[in-house]
């Protein structure tokens, strides 16, 4: 959601700033705008509503010179998306040019105080209220811009990550963060002079240089030519960064040769899969290996309960994970959604475990409730896929996914490896509280390692689903129902139609139908049945035939070889045998592959759907 890129050194900044933006451009944003610093000394601010293409085109005569420079791709929450509105703002006397992301909750009341302070607005937004108050500051403590930025935060009630230019210090660059992500990228320039490049997340930073530092909450950061980087706290208080090596390749944010990112990732989960079992997981040994409960087995051992917080996509996979701990590990787990669970008054024991899961580890209503659960003193474990991330950070122990960075804004990879890690987890707790029995656990161990085979053998024998997804641009609406562990797996696969060709679906745990939904079965209406031949078969057969006898269009997912829900069915996709508790990994292929499909039959953006972000980081 949003996004900044940031350059200061001896190279060209827009180049950088604008193949940045385009790195950015899958969290999702409605405008762009760009704030550059040129050798006369002059401070220009360009930004366009829309794509960050419609912005290269309209700067195009203009000048765009000058080695310090800041962007940003914006998310609209205060103020419609329109070129006012989009950033970066410029203070009154446009001496200072700011980009922000997150939400400013007090921005009221300090508009109100600067506006009777002789200052006029030009938007809408709380982004303008915060350069304002910089620069005020600066003029009434007759402070540098540090100084100022530090004052100024300190009146700020909300979330942020900033980054601020000054055009009487072309030489400085200002950031800063709260509750908002931000990375500060540490490189040379082919001279060898120190150059610093700044990101809402590593993207637009990797191709320039491995080495960042990832600005913690409460942290301001002022970068220089000579190469100086200096970091405080709000008191004032100097910081000893620590530089990491990002684990990310450049290949890594590229197409590959397929039309989307949506479509790579999806083929790619076989091998995101086995990357992130690999050294976990050991068939010979019969075992799993997972260091964040070798290193806490305590906890695990005492706790009396598991919360699973989670938001969106990562809360379909918390409740396969309820599902599979439960039943491994004989121990209660309750999932709750992030944005909910943190505005409660949820009763918490310190004797419980709450994990996180979220792809981007920065999501912050799961962030916010996290925070929550360690005032009570519950132990925190962190499930995600970036790493150096908040939710990594502020979590006493954890697991990444390792599938690799997720671009498309429709999350298909990041959930099957939030779910086999999750399956990971239950099988290292059953193996220290010893809730299975010896032939039980190796089985689960042998058939987790099949997996990805089982995954890429479903891809190769449903690449029919492109010939008749066509059919389903004319509907309004689907249903998606599953039982038991297939119930997730229902509601995911609407999610992803959803999000991605704007027809509405729901899921629904397939015995609910007759409670109420099935009063909107027709001969128009597609239901998609998650019908394994597992577990309750024999009643999923019996809702496929109540839907049958109202008309109703029916697309299966069915095991190799079943023929009776194949033959009542008008469409079908088939996934190999496996366990009950696995089959979610290997019927979502399928779901996601149609959603794909449905969405770009009916020409939608598929990356990057309208109105939705890849990582949501403000409320």
């Amino acid at each position: 959601m949003c996004g900044i890129v940031g350059y200061i050194g001896t190279q060209e900044a827009y180049p950088i700033l604008i193949k940045g933006l385009h790195r950015l451009e899958y969290r999702g944003y409605d405008s762009a705008g760009i704030a550059l610093i040129n050798g006369k000394g002059t401070l220009s601010v360009y930004k366009e509503k829309g794509k960050v293409s419609a912005l290269e085109a309209s700067v195009a005569e203009s000048d765009t010179s000058g080695t310090i420079g800041i962007a940003h791709t914006r998310w609209a929450t205060h103020g419609e998306p329109n070129a006012t509105n989009a950033h970066p703002h410029y203070s009154q006397s446009k001496n200072l040019a700011l980009v922000h992301n997150g939400i400013i909750e007090n921005y009221k009341s300090l508009r109100t105080m600067l506006e009777k302070n002789g200052i006029t607005f030009c938007s809408d937004t709380d982004t303008e209220v915060l350069v304002q108050l910089v620069e005020y500051m600066q003029h009434s403590h007759n402070c540098d811009l540090f100084t100022a930025v530090q004052l100024a935060l300190k009146n700020v009630i909300g979330a942020y990550a900033i980054a601020i230019i000054e055009k009487t210090h072309p030489d400085r660059l200002v950031c800063a963060r709260k509750g908002s992500p931000l990375i500060i990228g540490v490189g040379k320039s082919d001279n060898g002079r120190a150059e610093f490049y700044l990101g809402s997340d590593a993207t637009p930073i990797v191709e320039y240089t491995k080495q960042v530092i990832y600005l913690n909450d409460e942290e301001i950061a002022s970068m220089d030519r000579s190469g100086k980087l200096e970091i405080t706290n709000l008191s004032n208080v100097k910081q000893t960064p620590q530089l990491v090596t990002l684990q990310l390749d450049l290949d890594q944010l590229e197409k590959g040769g397929f039309p989307h990112f949506m479509l790579k990732e999806i083929w790619e989960q076989p091998n995101a899969l086995r990357t992130c079992i690999r050294g976990r997981l050991n068939v010979v040994e019969k075992d799993v290996l997972l260091s964040g409960i070798i290193d806490h087995k305590e906890k695990f051992l005492n706790c009396k309960r598991i919360i699973i917080c989670a938001c969106g996509t990562s809360w379909h996979s918390a409740l396969i994970g309820k599902y599979f701990i439960e039943e491994a590990c004989q121990l209660p787990v309750e999932v709750e959604y992030a944005s909910e669970f943190r505005y409660r008054n949820p009763v918490i024991h310190p004797d419980d475990v709450v994990i996180a899961v979220s792809q981007s580890g920065e999501t912050a209503d799961t962030l916010a409730a996290i925070q929550l659960a360690k005032e009570h003193g519950a132990f925190l474990y962190g499930i995600c896929n970036v790493i150096g991330s908040s939710i990594a950070r502020a979590t006493d122990s954890g697991t990444y996914l390792h599938v690799g960075p997720e671009i498309g804004v429709a999350s298909t990879k990041a959930f099957t490896g939030q779910v086999i890690t999750l399956c990971l987890l239950g099988l290292a707790i059953a193996k220290e509280k010893k809730t299975l029995s010896d032939e039980m656990f190796h089985m689960l161990v042998d058939e987790l390692q099949q997996i990805p085979d089982k995954m890429q053998w479903t891809l190769e024998n449903n690449k029919h689903i492109d010939q008749f997804a066509q059919m389903f641009t004319y509907c309004k609406n689907f249903i998606y129902l599953g039982r038991g562990y297939n119930y997730p797996v229902a509601l995911e696969g609407a999610l992803k139609l959803k999000e991605i060709s704007y027809i509405h679906a729901e899921g629904y745990p397939a015995a609910e139908m007759k409670h109420g939904p099935i009063a909107l079965v027709d001969e128009e209406m597609p239901v998609v049945v998650i019908a394994p031949k597992r577990g309750m078969y024999d009643k999923v057969v019996s809702n496929i035939q109540e839907i049958k006898s109202r008309k109703g269009k029916i697309i299966s997912v069915v095991t190799k070889g079943d023929s009776v829900v194949r033959g009542m069915s008008d469409y079908s996709f088939v996934i190999p045998d496996t366990r009950d508790c696995y089959v979610p990994l290997l019927a979502v292929i399928p779901l996601q592959l149609l959603s794909y499909y449905v969405a770009v039959a009916k020409g939608r953006n598929v990356d990057q759907p309208r109105n939705l972000a890849k990582s949501v980081t403000v409320e």
